[in-house]
């Protein structure tokens, strides 16, 4: 590569520690954190087999450009200081290597998410937020905790070709071709889960919209959220207004 293309590619890789960073304080202003437990990811620009990931010791609202960690995708720390969640490798690695739209991963043990990933139904097309996100959402069994590099063929099988997925008795996960693109996903999912555990609390008879509508709603949203739309595309709309509350109720983290 000559100077200009290695100065764009260093830019960019700043740019994805800044992104991490910003998406890790996030999870910490949505109140998603599990103290010190879950792990976003982001690749390194111009390479397919190392990623970056928060490291593990810091709280999210901690987590700054410098704190964050370069690895392979088998687990080595290549670059920064500290600790790594055994976890992060065995699903980080495996859908940084094989998913080609994912640039991006996260993944929460929210407890609205959690406790969706418990009911035997999942997500139910109640809500318009639902409707959103189902036809792109998957689930994947429970196998205990995820130390076990064999979980990953089956953990991929069952993400396939979707974005989102809801990982029973455990959490949620979201990938994106950006940050931005993953982080707006997992907030969709995560409002669907909290709508329906809200409107199930209450006690009162649910109303699930006709199969007629609940199919030309999951069109609307491939329409409104998908990687062509003018309207919300891929989420950077919404990142960048997020950044904005970032920069003010959370700052220091481009640090």
């Amino acid at each position: 590569m000559n100077a200009p293309e290695d100065k764009v590619l260093e830019l960019a890789r700043q740019q994805a520690r800044i992104d991490l960073a910003a998406a890790c304080r996030l999870v910490a202003l949505f109140g998603w954190t599990d103290l010190l437990a879950t792990h976003l990811s982001i690749r390194v620009p111009g390479r397919r087999d190392r990623y970056l990931v928060n490291p593990l010791g810091l709280l999210f609202e901690e987590v700054c450009v410098s704190a964050i960690l370069e690895v392979d995708l088998e687990g080595r720390i290549v670059a920064g200081e500290g600790e790594l969640n055994p976890a992060a490798v065995v699903i980080h690695g495996a859908i940084h290597a094989e998913a080609e739209q994912a640039e991006a991963v996260v993944h929460l043990h929210s407890r609205e998410g959690v406790a969706i990933s418990c009911q035997a139904s999942g997500l139910l097309p109640l809500t318009q937020m639902s409707l959103m996100v189902l036809g792109d959402l998957a689930y994947h069994d429970f196998q205990g905790v995820v130390l076990d590099t064999d979980e990953r063929a089956s953990l991929l099988a069952d993400l396939g070709d979707k974005n989102l997925l809801i990982l029973r008795n455990h959490g949620t996960l979201a990938i994106g071709r950006t940050m931005a693109e993953a982080f707006a996903r997992i907030w969709r999912l995560e409002r669907a889960c909290r709508f329906q555990l809200a409107a199930q609390s209450a006690g009162a008879p649910l109303i699930t919209p006709a199969s007629a509508v609940i199919e030309r709603t999951l069109e609307q949203a491939r329409a409104v959220y998908g990687p062509q739309s003018s309207f919300l595309p891929s989420g950077r709309r919404e990142w960048t207004a997020l950044l904005r509350r970032l920069d003010r109720e959370l700052p220091g983290y481009r640090n």
